[in-house]
């Protein structure tokens, strides 16, 4: 299950209203390899499903990910930070035993 705190919802929502996606649009969520740290995180908005696409919606957000990508993220909080450190969404993955210091990649 992946799941999005009450600010990536906000952030989201505001988001999709700015880009003018409509109501068929979600948040696609999965993992390539590469980065830093071995793996890279992915996040777009899209509007197709795959046929080995899983769907989770959480405060009215609908989060696809691929089977593959959902054995490193499952247990995954999408969360929004607004602070001095850097303005955006980040992954708060259970699954990550090391992450590099942009967050942007890790390894399990």
């Amino acid at each position: 299950m992946i799941t999005v705190s009450d600010t990536a919802k906000s952030y989201i929502t505001s988001l999709m209203a700015e880009k003018n996606l409509g109501n068929n649009a979600f948040v696609r969520v999965g993992v390539k390899g590469g980065g830093c740290s071995g793996l890279e995180y992915r996040l777009d908005f899209d509007t197709e499903q795959q046929p080995d696409d899983q769907v989770y919606e959480d405060k009215g957000i609908k989060v696809v990910v691929d089977k593959k990508s959902l054995l490193y993220l499952f247990g995954t909080e999408l969360d929004y930070s607004g602070g001095l450190n850097g303005k955006g969404l980040f992954f708060n993955n259970p699954n990550a035993t090391r992450t590099c210091s942009c967050g942007e990649s890790f390894a399990v």
